[in-house]
């Protein structure tokens, strides 16, 4: 009877040891395992120099802040004019002016500081910070941005240069072509308008002739970085002038929740590029974030998105970067060879490095 009992008792003393050593070790090895990758600084495209200055603030001692790396990557491009996609100079309107979209996003707490059409205000993302920080509100949009970007502190100025001026001007006389008109008269793919609608009954509904915005290296139109501290604070952002020769008034994805960009503490975060007006109907970067939360890893989250779209649309383009809460990144894009993007992780000494992602040709819907 002793024996027995001693027995039960050595054979629970084992299981218990054997259950604490296998927490031992999921506790000591989860960790820092997946938390190599911190910190991290990621973007849509091949701008480095953006991605080397947010890198830069973020490893500032003691301590660099998520928010302010995300914002001084985002206004480097915007300085540099990054492709002539990012900042002032680029990508002008029907009048030959030039607006800005961006965007930023707190992953802790889901606040959204944004601004859409912004009219003589070069500091974009700065000025998305301002309504983050200083407003109850989620995106201002057009001159009355600007007025509030002017009580912030921000200076008006012409945000039209040589170069977009030249475009513009190349551009009406190539007989306004392309353009985003459909069902007007005269007939847009010959000449500049002014256009009036054409009766109902004659309208072309012919959805190959709404679709012909192809990105590429010139006219992707859009940084999306995300940012995720060593604490895994994560923010992410947008900046963009938009596309070019666009109807004014027009706003594409960039500063929309979900679409240019989403991010959450608890999952990770995704930011996309390319035709923003298909994009924002699919709102790409939610349901790539959604799709970590499902399990997801970052690469198969972000070709679910992508393909979702190119399901409806064969024809379009674009591409998307996602990241886990964890720093393990993926890419996904369509309608173009590859997708270049840039990334810094891990510790301080770690340099700025642009990776490819080469563009599924199928439409198959995962």
């Amino acid at each position: 009877m002793f024996q027995m009992q001693f027995s039960k008792i050595v054979n629970h003393g084992i299981l218990l040891s054997l259950i604490a050593l296998i927490t031992a070790a999921s506790e000591s090895t989860t960790p820092t395992t997946k938390n190599r990758s911190l910190p991290l600084v990621i973007n849509t495209w091949a701008f480095t120099e953006a991605n080397a200055a947010a890198w830069l603030v973020l490893n500032q001692q003691p301590g660099g802040n998520a928010l302010d790396a995300l914002i001084e990557g985002c206004a480097t491009c915007e300085r540099l004019q990054c492709d002539g996609t990012v900042g002032y100079g680029g990508s002008p309107d029907e009048n030959g002016e030039t607006t800005l979209d961006a965007m930023v996003m707190d992953g802790s707490n889901m606040n959204i500081g944004a601004v859409a059409g912004l009219r003589q205000i070069k500091d974009a993302i700065n000025v998305a910070r301002h309504v983050l920080e200083h407003t109850k509100h989620t995106l201002l949009v057009g001159d009355a941005a600007s007025n509030f970007a002017e009580k912030m502190g921000f200076r008006r100025e012409k945000l039209a240069t040589n170069r977009s001026i030249d475009i513009w001007k190349a551009w009406r006389h190539n007989f306004c072509q392309p353009n985003y008109w459909l069902n007007v008269y005269p007939d847009p793919t010959k000449s500049c308008g002014p256009y009036k609608p054409i009766p109902f009954n004659v309208m072309d509904n012919d959805d190959a002739s709404r679709y012909e915005y192809q990105i590429g290296r010139w006219n992707h139109d859009t940084i999306g970085m995300i940012v995720i501290d060593r604490n895994g604070q994560i923010y992410a952002g947008t900046s963009t002038n938009g596309a070019s020769h666009k109807i004014p008034g027009r706003v594409g994805d960039s500063p929309i929740p979900g679409a240019g960009a989403y991010a959450d503490n608890e999952i990770g975060a995704a930011v996309a590029t390319g035709d923003g007006d298909v994009m924002m109907r699919f709102l790409p970067a939610l349901v790539a974030v959604e799709g970590l939360r499902a399990g997801k890893t970052p690469t198969s989250a972000a070709e679910t998105a992508m393909q979702r779209i190119k399901r409806h649309y064969p024809d379009f383009s674009g591409g998307l970067v996602v990241v886990d809460r964890f720093g393990n990144y993926g890419a996904a894009c369509v309608g173009m060879t590859k997708f270049p993007y840039s990334v810094a992780s891990g510790d301080a000494t770690q340099k700025t490095v642009v990776e490819y992602k080469y563009c599924k040709t199928d439409t198959t819907f995962l």
